[in-house]
């Protein structure tokens, strides 16, 4: 892949936002006839550990690796559902996801980004890796709430 997209960029860490922020992008790219290329940005975890943590305890880059190629593909499944085509592109990226988001989302349509509903009815806040973007991006930068929730844990349909 290079350094930038075209179509929807999709930002996918595996939460039920990002998940909305998928199947969103995906209604939308069917709409536009472009793709949604769905990018999964993931780190080493050695980066926290003590060096004198025991090397057995550790995950290998490639275990990371596979691990982000799971938690992507599974996402992609929730959203969109276990046949995507040609149209829905998953890139897993190693990087500050910040970052590895605006490389892949220059020259794109836009980029979507999930959020968490605020609890007190106002306008959500974002997290710091939306911030970035939003402060970043040469792109429009979408988000899309996650499903509202019922007292008995089911989404509320919209």
């Amino acid at each position: 892949m290079t350094d930038h997209a075209d179509g929807i960029v999709v930002g996918v860490d595996g939460s039920e936002a990002s998940v909305a922020a998928l199947r969103w992008a995906a209604g939308q790219a069917r709409t536009l006839g472009t793709p949604v290329v769905a990018v999964h940005a993931w780190q080493p975890s050695t980066a926290g550990l003590a060096p004198y943590a025991p090397a057995s305890g550790r995950p290998t880059v490639a275990e990371e690796r596979l691990r982000a190629a799971g938690l992507l593909a599974s996402a992609v499944a929730e959203a969109i559902g276990p046949h995507t085509g040609a149209d829905v592109r998953a890139v897993v990226a190693e990087g500050p996801p910040a970052r590895v988001l605006l490389q892949h989302a220059r020259g794109a349509l836009l980029l979507a980004l999930g959020r968490t509903p605020h609890d007190q009815g106002v306008v959500p806040a974002v997290g710091s890796v939306s911030r970035a973007c939003l402060r970043h991006a040469t792109v429009p930068v979408v988000t899309v709430p996650a499903p509202e929730r019922t007292t008995a844990g089911h989404a509320l349909a919209r």
